[in-house]
């Protein structure tokens, strides 16, 4: 049983962004818009020979290696009972995986290389590679290894990320995949249809794929284009379901990002490769992130027709349990590098927490999430939820005050973050991970002071709003 759903991934070159770094992006949508999850450290380890994982969603299980690097995961509460599904995170080498984004093959291509059903999927593949991995190129050879030797069982887009290299892999079938590596002055969006297009076999440098596939593709005649490989047309899918609920995603992306562009938004030839005329910054990705064609005939929550305003999936859902931003900084030195930046709850109305990933454990308040909400429960998840359903209950009279304080905290986090950098300049090793988690529960703090007070003046301000009201005049 596979539990997650449709995300949307951005990857940023070097060179495409305002200060120099990579950075992989995702929403993490699921099926229920109730999958509490929790964020935690997971340490590093070294010589244990019993380390073991095993899916409770379909019998996959392996042992894992003897040693591995400390990273930081998004796991599911009820890991038990939905899988672990550890989503995304940034180990101790400075490399960055976000898992998975849903991609769907065609018939055609599985009909002769069928999905394995006990094979690794989304709820392990975290665990089996993250820990293991020394860039972001390895992190595509080691994953690309594992799905040789047990197959896959669903259709998986991975982002990978280290500081001077993104990559995009897409597990298409059983055992075939293509991953290929963003420029460095380009940007990349996807949303659950195969992204990537014209294959060059002679450039082994931007592209890795499956062995033997193109020889499948030629044994099974699967390629429909006369001339050229073009993976999306060969593996992926064209049909009325991507017209509405995947590509409008990547067009809604390009918009903001390329505004003068005009473009189809049901097209299926939207480019997987872009370039923009400005620096993206990390406001850029989250304001896709949780966006819902703002501004456009096609916002639910704006004045257009039914017919427009619910003709497309939006990108931020009630059902987005996280969204995060993992950025790996240049200007600064590898101890300081890797940040994190995670939105429990729905990315339209919650904010992008920095965390700095060389730390060795996270606030209780991510790290320990009831499995249903609890007034009184000290949970980042919950509160976030909380300030969710009241946003969204009187969308026009809170949405400002939202952005307002989502507003502040950008910049209260870049001051933080700034002095955080400069009071660790002669820190040793120790020293340094000590001062970087004590400094992510100071960031957690001031963004858990900050939400609550917004939450109780919307409690407040809503009070007034109520229906069961009645004016009598004064003289009666």
């Amino acid at each position: 049983m596979k539990i997650e759903s449709a995300c949307t991934s951005i990857l940023v070159g070097k060179k495409a962004s305002i200060d120099g770094s990579t950075m992989i992006a995702r929403n993490d949508d699921t099926f229920s818009p109730l999958t509490p999850q929790r964020f935690y450290m997971h340490a590093g380890w070294k010589g244990e020979k019993s380390l073991h994982v095993k899916s409770p969603l379909n019998g996959f299980e392996a042992d894992l290696p003897e040693n591995g690097y400390r990273y930081n995961a998004v796991p599911n509460v009820e890991n038990d009972k939905l899988g672990d599904y550890e989503e995304s995170g940034i180990n101790e080498r400075n490399v960055a995986m976000s898992a998975t984004e849903s991609t769907y093959g065609n018939e055609r291509a599985l009909g002769f290389d069928p999905l394995v059903k006990d094979g690794l999927d989304e709820d392990l593949i975290v665990n089996m590679v993250l820990p293991f991995i020394e860039s972001a190129r390895h992190g595509v050879e080691y994953l690309g290894q594992l799905i040789k030797q047990y197959g896959s069982p669903a259709g998986n887009s991975v982002l990978f990320s280290d500081k001077d290299n993104v990559w995009y892999m897409e597990i298409v079938t059983g055992h075939h995949w293509v991953a290929q590596r963003i420029p460095d002055d380009a940007y990349a969006i996807a949303a659950n249809q195969v992204a990537i297009q014209q294959v060059d076999f002679d450039d082994t440098d931007n592209f890795v794929w499956s062995e033997g596939i193109q020889e499948f593709v030629d044994a099974h005649h699967l390629n429909t284009d006369k001339e050229g490989w073009n993976f999306r047309h060969i593996f992926g899918t064209m049909n009325e379901k991507d017209r509405h609920y995947n590509t409008p995603r990547v067009w809604y992306g390009h918009k903001i990002l390329n505004p003068e562009i005009e473009a189809d938004p049901e097209s299926a030839e939207l480019p997987f490769i872009m370039h923009t005329d400005h620096l993206i910054n990390r406001e850029d990705i989250a304001q896709i992130l949780g966006s819902h064609y703002n501004e456009t005939p096609f916002d639910p929550y704006g004045h257009g027709s039914d017919a427009d305003r619910f003709r497309y999936r939006p990108i931020g859902l009630n059902r987005t349990q996280n969204s995060h931003i993992l950025q790996l900084r240049r200007d600064v030195n590898e101890g300081l590098a890797a940040i994190m930046w995670l939105a429990i709850g729905m990315p339209t109305f919650s904010p992008y927490v920095p965390f700095y990933c060389n730390a060795n454990d996270t606030d209780p308040s991510y790290s320990k999430t009831p499995k249903t909400f609890d007034i009184d429960a000290d949970s980042a998840y919950w509160l976030h939820r909380l300030l969710d359903v009241l946003v969204e209950a009187h969308y026009t009279q809170f949405i400002q005050a939202d952005r307002d304080y989502l507003t502040a905290l950008n910049r209260d986090y870049r001051e933080m973050i700034q002095a955080t950098d400069d009071g660790a300049k002669d820190l040793g090793d120790k020293e340094l991970t000590q001062y970087l988690t004590e400094a992510n529960y100071k960031l957690v703090d001031h963004t858990k002071q900050a939400t609550k007070a917004l939450i109780n003046n919307y409690v407040m301000e809503s009070l007034k709003l109520s229906k069961l009201t009645f004016n009598m005049d004064k003289n009666l």
